[in-house]
């Protein structure tokens, strides 16, 4: 398949899915009631999809209209969380999505509120954080990480402050700026300001009796680093921020594998002897969320904000090998955003890496559906995104929809 031929057929899965996901209604039936808003899962995704094929396809924004009015009836009494559900995910898809939309478009009026909330969230978070700090309390994933904390939330904020929703968005981007740089630089002991004990894991991760600080850009120190990297170069700094992106970035290098991956976790004993973990690492190593792309992305991020070349050539050399990897062999789950190819393919052309493009690109295209499901991190939404994206029918505002992912 030549490229322009895998970058119509792209386009015209994106815009398959998409008209399949046209219906609020076949969305919410889909889902539960908690899950019906959400960005990860639900409206609130659906909606950015629409709000983003706004110029390519006819409609798309009166549909995007109907799945964000139908993401507020569905919110209820969802509490507070980061941006991929309650208030936040409509919060977040809003200030993103608006982004695609022309500058007439009434949405655009809701974004001061949003931001707003947004960065009453963030305040709320970072205190919570210097709290636990100051009784040298270790800080849990759902307050610092993409899906739920300061990293996510911190993002979006970036993005409001550049669509000139300065006042309301300044004092939550700088307490997450605030937060982050001291988590990074704040080492519990021996071990990294990131670390938490065994039971401050999510009940869903097989943590280490010793505990663990995860690698990840998802839930791990990647996360952090990407956005105080991309925060710098756009003149949003605080005392200590550059420190913090080279120690971050640093620690990255430090604990990759000898195969160019990285641990999804580096167990608290492995921290104390300073020696990289034996055996091969449980859990993925080859997804956005957990392993070589998602890390790459931000070590390249990195790169561009210190101009310390070890990080580019890194992050390039753990790509090329991943790219050496038949796609089979990877340990991603389908054709999605967080765990599937689809993100394996949005990290490979943010960083860029031509080779891991050609083989994530027609996995994702061509792959049957695993599931029906419609999200953006899990579902058809995300890989409707990224191959959109791939086929070039998509406009570049300048925070595109994948910074909701750190890749921008």
């Amino acid at each position: 398949m030549t490229t322009t031929d895998l970058r119509a057929r792209a386009a015209q899965r994106a815009l398959e899915i998409a008209r399949d996901l046209r219906d609020p209604e076949t969305i919410t039936a889909a889902l539960t009631p908690r899950a019906a808003h959400t960005l990860c899962y639900g409206l609130a995704g659906t909606a950015l999809l629409h709000a983003c094929l706004a110029e390519a396809e006819p409609g798309s924004t009166a549909t995007a209209t109907a799945h964000w009015d139908a993401a507020a009836r569905h919110l209820g009494t969802a509490p507070a969380d980061g941006i991929y559900t309650g208030p936040g995910a409509l919060a977040a898809s809003l200030i993103i999505g608006t982004g695609y939309l022309p500058p007439h478009d009434p949405h655009h009026a809701l974004l001061p509120r949003a931001t707003t909330w947004l960065a009453a969230r963030a305040i709320a978070l970072a205190d919570h954080h210097h709290r636990r700090a100051a009784h040298q309390q270790a800080t849990p994933w759902a307050i610092y990480d993409v899906i739920k904390g300061l990293t996510g939330i911190g993002r979006v904020l970036l993005a409001a402050h550049h669509r000139g929703h300065h006042h309301q968005a300044q004092p939550g981007l700088h307490a997450a700026l605030t937060a982050l740089t001291h988590l990074t630089l704040t080492p519990q002991g021996q071990r990294p300001g990131w670390w938490l004990p065994a039971e401050l894991h999510p009940s869903t991760v097989r943590a280490p009796a010793s505990g663990a600080a995860t690698t990840g850009l998802a839930h791990g120190i990647a996360g952090p680093l990407a956005l105080l990297a991309t925060a710098h170069p756009a003149g949003h700094t605080v005392a200590g921020q550059v420190e913090a992106v080279h120690t971050a970035a640093q620690w990255l290098l430090t604990w990759r594998s000898p195969n160019l991956t990285w641990p999804p976790h580096i167990s608290g004993d492995a921290l104390a002897r300073d020696e990289q973990p034996a055996g091969t690492p449980r859990g993925r190593t080859t997804a956005w969320c957990y392993g070589v792309p998602g890390i790459t992305t931000a070590l390249a991020t990195a790169h561009q904000a210190l101009a310390k070349p070890e990080l580019h050539q890194t992050a390039h050399a753990a790509m090329r090998a991943l790219a050496e990897r038949p796609a089979i062999h990877w340990d991603t789950e389908g054709s999605a955003l967080c765990h599937g190819t689809a993100g394996v393919l949005q990290c490979a052309r943010r960083l860029p890496c031509p080779a891991v493009t050609d083989r994530a690109a027609p996995t994702t295209v061509d792959a049957p559906p695993r599931r029906r499901t419609p999200g953006f991190l899990t579902g058809r939404t995300g890989t409707a995104l990224a191959l959109a994206d791939l086929a070039g029918i998509l406009p570049a505002p300048p925070d595109a929809w994948d910074s909701l992912l750190l890749l921008s």
